[in-house]
């Protein structure tokens, strides 16, 4: 029987190049990334002092969050196999929704951001039900998406353009910080104590079933490492402002995502049916539900991503879910490890490829501050390019090797 906990849906060992894949490779390319982020922060930690102190590091959490949130739309989605073209604009129209319901119809704060949550679900129903029932490729629909949602956000907003958010619900989605350090201990306390138990339940589960599982000594120092990096993250933040409630929400979005995808017979037939649409056919799996759900999941996260950027900038405009915002959201998962093939990948690749983009952007924009040079604006293009580019050539030498290997 194999030793994946993500293969099986029954006890009968898979046949080569069917339903489940192992996910090792994946591992050890967000580890390179890993590696690579910490030598950069501290390539620009000596370039300009400023770049790891507190206020910056709480900054640059600030800035990725929405994005982030994103990633993890796009994660979703690319995980099936499919592209959605349209998630920033998705993202931008639904918080359009909101702040047209709280000023100009008066809906209180809380009422609005649901009913922009729900908007961006519909979307993602709708189109989801073109790429399941019409068969219509998810590229075709989307980018139909991404230009006609885009037409409706113009309709929405008016002649002006513009909606000036004043309701302190709304704005204290980004602008709440939690200044009592009790609040953030709590908080990752509560975190570091699932990540034991979810080991723990593991361990037990493969224990259970006759196969091998890590010593107890192994997951009390991966336990101790986790508790160790969520104790540093929350001595940055309360050694300035203290724990942002945006990034509370971008990381409880991740942790969802990780563990619905990865711990859920529903996450399993997601892995699935990316990795082979057919042989999970074959195995019983409803392939068009698991991608019609998916599609309007993914557009729910798209919707949350749109509300947290418009409530950090006080402001829905009709730049609300550029196409820059698509691409670096898309550039993120697939920087984080997530495969553009379809079978492979995690949430917290999100975290990883919006942690790249935004270390990159803003570690130029302070060396260009300190050198005055004119140049950083391109280089951080070509950068994020480049370290794009190097990810998905791992990616296609990772399947070529696992295709010559005859998994």
């Amino acid at each position: 029987m194999s030793n994946d906990p993500h293969l099986a849906l029954t006890g009968a060992e898979p046949q080569r190049g069917l339903v489940y894949r192992r996910f090792e490779d994946v591992n050890w390319g967000s580890l390179t990334i890993v590696f690579g982020l910490i030598a950069s922060w501290l390539i620009f930690g000596l370039v300009n002092d400023t770049f790891l102190a507190p206020i910056s590091l709480t900054n640059l959490m600030l800035q990725i969050a929405s994005l982030g949130t994103l990633a993890t739309s796009t994660f979703l989605v690319l995980l099936l196999g499919e592209i959605d073209l349209s998630a920033s604009v998705v993202s931008g129209l639904s918080a359009s929704a909101m702040a047209v319901l709280n000023v100009k119809a008066g809906v209180p704060g809380p009422i609005a951001v649901l009913l922009g949550i729900l908007t961006g679900t519909l979307i993602g129903l709708f189109q989801g039900l073109w790429v399941t029932k019409l068969r219509i490729p998810s590229f075709i629909v989307t980018l139909a998406g991404m230009i006609g949602w885009q037409g409706v956000l113009t309709w929405m907003l008016g002649s002006t353009g513009t909606i000036n958010l004043r309701d302190d619900f709304i704005t204290g989605i980004a602008g709440t910080f939690f200044k009592q350090p009790i609040v953030g201990l709590a908080i990752g306390a509560m975190l570091v104590a699932g990540y034991a138990g979810m080991l723990w339940f593991d361990r037990r589960q493969r224990l259970a079933a006759s196969l091998s599982a890590h010593s107890m000594r192994s997951l009390i120092w991966r336990v101790l490492i986790i508790a160790a990096i969520v104790g540093a993250v929350l001595l940055v933040f309360y050694a300035d402002r203290g724990l942002p409630l945006v990034v509370v929400i971008f990381i409880g979005v991740v942790i969802f995502v990780d563990g619905l995808t990865k711990r859920t017979v529903y996450g399993r037939h997601i892995y699935a049916v990316g990795g082979h649409a057919e042989s999970a056919r074959r195995a019983g799996i409803r392939v068009e539900r698991v991608r019609l759900s998916v599609f309007a999941l993914a557009s729910m996260i798209a919707a949350i991503a749109g509300i947290m950027g418009t409530s950090r900038l006080f402001v829905a405009n009709r730049a609300s879910g550029s196409v820059d915002f698509l691409l670096n959201a898309i550039a993120a998962a697939i920087i984080g490890g997530t495969s553009l093939f379809g079978g492979r990948g995690s949430a917290w690749s999100a975290v990883l490829g919006a942690l790249v983009i935004g270390t990159i952007a803003n570690g130029m924009d302070l060396v260009g501050f300190k050198t005055g040079s004119d140049l950083i604006t391109p280089l951080k293009s070509l950068i994020t390019a480049g370290v794009l580019l190097a990810a998905v050539t791992l990616d296609v030498a990772t399947r070529r090797r696992r295709e010559s290997a005859g998994r």
